[in-house]
């Protein structure tokens, strides 16, 4: 089958809108991660979040006004992101015939419920508006990016709602629509906003760390609630080559799996993680010892930065604790649907830029965490092939191979 590279990535999350300033930030391992404004947190144990700040005025560079009025908070980050990774391609118009949207998510438009139930609980459900059915079905967010650009091909806009695998998932799903010749490109990606509803979920789990995100650290105390959209420009090789577009990665080969055991947890013992990055290393012809990256899950959960330790320890065996794996959500916190294809999108970095991202905050090394988890500080080194990995609530287990492209 032809080879699907990434021509494109556009990206908006609480490092930075820009992807040169996104990179620079991850780099120096900032932190995005502050006291949370969105809404009163004072009935919450925890008070922190990492949300988008000054996000108007960052959404204006993509986004014209009526957008901004008429559309929810996650399509306007997923609208953003879309266009961001079409103008970084180099795309100032696409095929509409030859060209899909896909993309992931967690809850969608979360803040539209918020609104329904504030106004319910109010005696004012009259003034819900027609607005509340153009913005919260999620299929409606990629069919908005799908509009807005023209893009009507790859089997038309998809949503796919697997949570924190969503972006992962889209990935494949447009390699699949590339190879079987259903398109020449597509935009892949996920999108997720900041809610009362996510915070209040993950808050009731006692999930969220009250200060801040320490994956694999001995005194992790919890994931970080967060917000954002990105999305890749997928192409066919040959389009892309026809076009003399720049190309960060190829997309070597992915792999899917489900535990299917809990409605929330995992496999303990990894063992959905083992047969998605197993397949991924199959279909890519890669053997682990050939990985130079692996972007974590790395959510700061003890049970999962251990479930993902012990996976990838049963599938790299002797090379498991030479290659450098870390964690971005140490930086931005989980941004759910959002946070594969933006991890998706470090990887291609990575490939392209000659360095791996830290795993931030980690300061008390667990015992049973014992990988090279690039601790406090990025490490400039040659990335010729990265895998990708994204777990999520269900046991929805995906891993993407990334590799240079050598044409």
């Amino acid at each position: 089958m032809e080879a699907v590279v990434v021509t494109g990535f556009g990206v908006i999350c609480p490092l930075g809108h820009v992807v040169d300033d996104f990179w620079a930030a991850v780099l120096r391992g900032e932190s995005g991660i502050s006291e949370v404004s969105g809404f009163d947190t004072s009935r919450y144990r925890v008070k922190r979040g990492a949300e988008i700040k000054e996000s108007a005025r960052a959404l204006h560079r993509h986004l014209s006004e009526p957008e901004m009025e008429q559309l929810g908070r996650t399509t306007q980050l997923a609208l953003f992101a879309a266009r961001d990774a079409l103008e970084d391609a180099g795309l100032s118009r696409v095929d509409a015939d030859r060209t899909g949207v896909v993309m992931g998510t967690t809850s969608g438009e979360p803040r539209e419920i918020e609104r329904f139930n504030d106004l319910d609980l109010s005696g004012k459900l009259n003034e819900l508006g027609e607005q509340f059915t153009l913005r919260y079905p999620c299929n409606q967010i990629p069919g908005h990016v799908a509009s807005s650009i023209g893009a009507f091909g790859g089997g038309g806009p998809i949503m796919l709602p697997v949570a924190c695998a969503a972006g992962s998932c889209a990935i494949t799903h447009a390699v699949d629509m590339l190879q079987l010749g259903e398109a020449d490109v597509m935009l892949a990606g996920g999108a997720d906003s900041f809610s009362r509803i996510t915070y209040t979920g993950f808050a009731g789990l006692m999930a969220i760390a009250p200060e801040r995100c320490q994956p694999f650290d001995l005194h992790r105390k919890g994931m970080m609630p967060g917000e954002g959209a990105a999305f890749l420009v997928l192409e066919r090789a040959g389009h892309a080559r026809e076009r003399g577009a720049r190309v960060y990665a190829e997309v070597a080969g992915y792999g899917l799996s489900c535990d299917a055991i809990h409605m929330t947890g995992g496999d303990r013992d990894g063992r959905g993680a083992v047969r998605a990055m197993e397949k991924a290393l199959s279909r890519s012809r890669v053997s682990p010892d050939e990985i130079d990256y692996i972007s974590a899950h790395g959510t700061g959960t003890k049970t999962s930065d251990l479930r993902e330790t012990k996976a990838v320890k049963q599938v790299f065996e002797d090379s498991a604790k030479k290659v450098p794996m870390s964690s971005v959500k140490s930086m931005f916190g989980h941004t759910m649907g959002a946070a594969s294809a933006i991890e998706a999108g470090v990887c291609c970095l990575a490939i392209d830029r000659g360095a791996v991202p830290p795993t931030m905050n980690l300061e008390s090394p667990d015992p049973d965490c014992d990988l090279d988890y690039v601790p406090n500080e990025a490490r400039e080194c040659e990335v010729e092939i990265a895998m990708s990995n994204a777990y999520a609530f269900g046991g929805a287990n995906a891993s993407l191979i990334l590799k240079k492209w050598r044409s």
